[in-house]
C-alpha cells in the first residue's frame, strides 16, 4: 500500500472509532523521515486505546504492521510509526500543547470530514 493510501486508510480507521479533528499533514517536501503525519484527537484514555487497537488490528489484516509504537501505556499521546506514515493519537490537552499543525505549519493539510450525506470526504487546505 503506498503512503497516500495508507494515510487515508489510517484516517478512515480512526474515524470509524469516532476519532475527532482528524488531520493529515503532507510533510514530503519538508522532511525525509516520513511522508505523512495523521493527527487524531481522542476524548479519553479508553478512547485513545480503542482507536490505537482498531488501527493496528485492521492494518495487520492487510499485512501492514507498525514498525514502532510509543505512548501506549499512558495513552496521552500514542505514536504509531508505519515508516512512510506516522499516526499521532492525542488526548486534547496533549494535542494543544504539542500543536503539530503549527510546528509543521508549512505542510499541506488535509482534513477528514463528513459531507451533507454523512459520507467521508478529504478536504485540502493548502
Amino acid at each position: 500500500m503506498n503512503s497516500d493510501k495508507l494515510a487515508e486508510k489510517c484516517a478512515s480507521l480512526a474515524w470509524n472509532k469516532k476519532g475527532r479533528e482528524i488531520t493529515i499533514l503532507d510533510v514530503r517536501k519538508l522532511t525525509d523521515m516520513t511522508d505523512y503525519f495523521v493527527v487524531v484527537s481522542a476524548e479519553s484514555e479508553p478512547h485513545a486505546k480503542a482507536i490505537t487497537d482498531h488501527l493496528e488490528d485492521e492494518l495487520e489484516k492487510e499485512k501492514v504492521k507498525s514498525w514502532h509504537k510509543e505512548g501506549y501505556k499512558n495513552l496521552n499521546w500514542v505514536l504509531l510509526d508505519y515508516i512512510d506514515v506516522v499516526v499521532h493519537i492525542f488526548r486534547d490537552h496533549s494535542r494543544q500543547y504539542y500543536d503539530l499543525e503549527k510546528l509543521w505549519g508549512d505542510a499541506k493539510i488535509v482534513r477528514l470530514e463528513e459531507d451533507a450525506e454523512d459520507r467521508l470526504v478529504f478536504t485540502s487546505e493548502n
